[in-house]
């Protein structure tokens, strides 16, 4: 029997060790400009529902959890492009995205709605909104939703890379709305000294293809064996209670998603 060299054995045991530490890891992208879901804290540290969230599906499978930071907009092209494993950023789940990419079980669903100041008299009305400027995050389903609705009524579109520079426009007047969801334009703008005077205007607005199926986390087309395992946890953490622990700790209400 030939005798394997001291320096290869060590290499290959290294290279074991290496791969083994490497396939623990599951690298989430995430744009986190979104609170509660999604932001930074004052450390700088990547915080909010959603990863919480992830670390909870993480600990389930018995993976460490990396958040890879993108733009919004760049997360479904840096998914294909294989920068990270899965999205994990209020993905809504649509038609239109599985055309591209595949979704885990949904995780939770909150409301939309338009926000503008007090006395503006706007509604989310087509006809109310013709020749006004409303913001939207690129690449959300709320910017979806105003190009369906809105576009063709003369409505002008304005897309932004983050909500945080929405609402800096829409405080100083160069929008007349934005769309939303209800949670993270409370937290970031309405209950803010900026946000004195707007308001969630009237009712929620709705629309069960884009809205109605929550969000989820975004897979690569095929990528099956990582579905099933996320799966799997979601399915866990929300039936040993985790889940709603995690919904109690950031929001008054529940935000399963609907049947």
């Amino acid at each position: 029997m030939k005798k394997i060299p001291l320096g290869i054995i060590l290499a290959l045991m290294s290279f074991n060790v290496f791969a083994a530490g490497a396939a623990t890891i599951l690298k989430l992208g995430i744009d986190p400009t979104f609170p509660p879901f999604e932001y930074k804290n004052a450390q700088g540290e990547i915080v909010g529902f959603d990863v919480d969230i992830g670390k909870a599906v993480c600990a389930k499978m018995q993976r460490k959890c990396v958040f890879v930071e993108n733009s919004f907009d760049g997360l479904i092209p840096a998914l294909k492009a294989r920068k990270f494993d899965a999205i994990l950023s209020s993905l809504s789940i649509n038609d239109e995205r599985k055309k591209s990419i595949d979704f885990s079980a949904p995780l939770f669903t909150t409301p939309a709605y338009l926000i503008t100041h007090k006395n503006s008299g706007l509604s989310s009305g087509a006809d109310d909104l013709t020749g006004k400027q409303v913001g939207v995050q690129q690449g959300s389903v709320f910017e979806t939703y105003a190009h369906k609705h809105w576009q063709n009524k003369g409505v002008n579109i304005v897309a932004y890379a983050s909500s945080d520079q929405i609402y800096a426009d829409l405080a100083l007047g160069r929008l007349d709305a934005t769309l939303d969801d209800a949670t993270s334009a409370t937290l970031s703008f309405l209950s803010k000294p900026q946000g004195a005077g707007f308001e969630l205007n009237g009712e929620e607005v709705r629309d069960n293809d884009l809205f109605g199926k929550g969000t989820g986390f975004g897979l690569r087309q095929g990528d099956d064996k990582l579905k099933e395992k996320i799966d799997k946890a979601i399915a866990e953490i929300k039936a040993d209670g985790t889940f709603s622990k995690l919904n109690k700790k950031y929001f008054t209400f529940d935000v399963s998603p609907r049947s």
